[in-house]
């Protein structure tokens, strides 16, 4: 069985986030070669643009925090508790090294294992999926990489897992089950289904 899945796996895994538990399982059976994991190339780098957004949106309330508890410090009521709001305000740099971190660390992870989708055929059809799904670019990129990949492998059970709803369109899901792929919208159902089908 091949399992297709996104930049949202990786997120999942590198930010422990509530289905990162499920993802580890899957990640695992690929890994026993159980099933096939495939990852769209667009997908890992997806994330570190993630990354970034949040880096820079915390080193700004980073900035605004230190600015407010210096301007905080100079009034006697809150001298004592300055040094504690520090340590909350240093939290936010921390937060964003220890996440480069683990992503670096869950993207060695994965991609020991996982096939890569390449963006490099697909790269029109990713501009026809935008207009005819409705989807961004970053998703029509994905999208494109896994159809690709869909129209040119054999193997006879295929599912796409995704926490990301746009893929939801009826006309994907329907396109996904003319490839025998079956589409699912979180990693925990995903994980049930695919042990029900080993």
């Amino acid at each position: 069985m091949i399992v297709y899945v996104e930049s949202n796996f990786v997120l999942e895994l590198a930010y422990l986030q509530e289905e990162h538990g499920c993802c580890s399982e899957l990640l695992g059976l690929a890994e026993s070669n159980a099933i096939g994991l495939a990852l769209p190339a667009f997908s890992i780098g997806e994330p570190y643009e993630t990354l970034v957004r949040r880096s820079k949106k915390r080193k700004r309330l980073h900035s605004e925090l230190d600015d407010e508890l210096r301007e905080l410090s100079r009034s006697r009521p809150y001298e004592e508790s300055s040094e504690e709001f520090r340590e909350l305000a240093s939290l936010l740099i921390k937060s964003v090294e220890e996440e480069k971190s683990r992503l670096d660390g869950a993207l060695e992870r994965i991609l020991e294992t996982v096939e890569v989708l390449s963006i490099g055929p697909n790269a029109k059809n990713a501009i026809t999926f935008q207009k005819k799904y409705a989807l961004s670019p970053q998703d029509s990129i994905v999208y494109s990489s896994i159809r690709h990949h869909l129209t040119t492998t054999d193997e006879e059970m295929r599912c796409f897992i995704t926490k990301d709803k746009h893929f939801a369109d009826p006309d994907i899901q329907n396109e996904l089950r003319s490839h025998n792929c079956k589409f699912l919208t979180n990693f925990t159902d995903g994980l049930g289904y695919i042990r029900s089908q080993l």
